[in-house]
């Protein structure tokens, strides 16, 4: 595969037409699909970690979810490069809005069996993405090519991930804004909040929109029923300082499969945060929302693509950042 220097690109002439290749991998990166290929002798690198992934899957269905959102919280900050898993005192994984985190074990494992086989050679970042596109196929999307070739950050601030870290009440156009400011469409937004079709959420993200929506005193009324709102309220008890936790996706049955059942319970009112109600019925986004939720084939087909071009963002490679012999900590 030919590779373009993106930081020197130019318009190549050749017999008379102007080729201009303008590629979403041109953030300085050189990541492509099958970059291990031949770099761990007879190893096979997304094949070692497919493997640990499913041994955690297999025990524990939220790994979908766990993996997928930790490439978010990794991503969205300043780009996949895996500062999310650095520990430390003041780490992106201290953040508030990280505490709830899931996932760091899977990557470990999964990093320590590819050093075994390979030692120095594969990203804690490229283990992230490969890790989510297996655990995404288990739990019934659709298989993806990964792009690979990243490098591993050497810092990570909790101030970043509280600055650039999108709330559960953030507005639709403001969130359509901070994905474009990352190269992501508004269809991308929708697509990438489809991952609430597995997992769940914590009372504290939403127990506002049950008793004190917006100071009014009042619950959000787009709640409905009135025997919905009873329930998450059981859930979340006014008074209660245990921090319970409700499904994302109120499908019976649909809770750890990636299917549009997301989509048909935000549209039939049923949205656990802020953001998938106003998401739903946004004039913005409406009309998407209503795509995804009657066409399944149509979220199916675009997650995985949306995921690859979440995994675009500000990528280290090259000379940039390092490969980290443990994921916890820089070398």
């Amino acid at each position: 595969m030919k590779k373009y220097n993106c930081s020197s690109f130019a318009v190549i002439i050749i017999r008379g037409l102007i080729l201009v290749t303008l590629s979403s991998q041109c953030q300085g990166s050189y990541i492509y699909p099958g970059y291990y290929k031949g770099k761990c002798g007879k190893f096979n690198v997304e094949e070692i970690i497919y493997k640990v992934v499913k041994t955690h899957f297999d025990d524990d269905a939220d790994t979908v979810s766990d993996l997928i959102r930790l490439q978010f919280h990794d991503c969205i900050v300043k780009g996949c490069d895996a500062s999310v898993l650095l520990d430390g005192k003041y780490t992106e994984k201290t953040a508030e809005i990280n505490l709830s985190l899931g996932g760091f074990k899977v990557v470990d494992d999964a990093k320590e069996a590819v050093e075994k086989a390979c030692p120095g050679i594969v990203s804690c970042s490229d283990v992230l993405v490969i890790a989510a596109r297996s655990a995404v196929f288990m739990a019934g999307g659709k298989w993806y090519d990964v792009e690979t070739g990243r490098r591993d950050s050497l810092t990570s601030n909790r101030r970043d991930a509280i600055a650039n870290l999108p709330k559960p009440t953030i507005p639709v156009d403001q969130a359509i804004n901070l994905f474009a400011s990352r190269g992501l469409t508004k269809e991308d937004f929708v697509i990438l909040l489809g991952g609430h079709t597995v997992g769940t959420s914590h009372c504290n993200n939403f127990k506002d929109r049950l008793y004190n929506f917006h100071n009014t005193g009042l619950p959000d009324r787009r709640i409905k029923p009135l025997s919905f709102l009873h329930f998450l309220k059981q859930t979340c008890p006014l008074r209660s300082r245990v921090n319970k936790e409700t499904f994302l996706d109120q499908t019976p049955n649909s809770h750890f499969k990636i299917d549009n059942g997301y989509y048909k319970q935000i549209l039939a009112d049923k949205g656990i945060l802020e953001i998938d109600t106003n998401m739903a019925f946004s004039p913005l986004t409406h009309n998407i929302v209503k795509e995804l939720a009657f066409s399944p084939s149509y979220f199916l087909d675009k997650f995985g693509p949306a995921m690859v071009k979440m995994g675009r963002i500000n990528v280290l490679t090259g000379r940039q950042g390092e490969i980290r012999k443990y994921c916890r900590a820089i070398n």
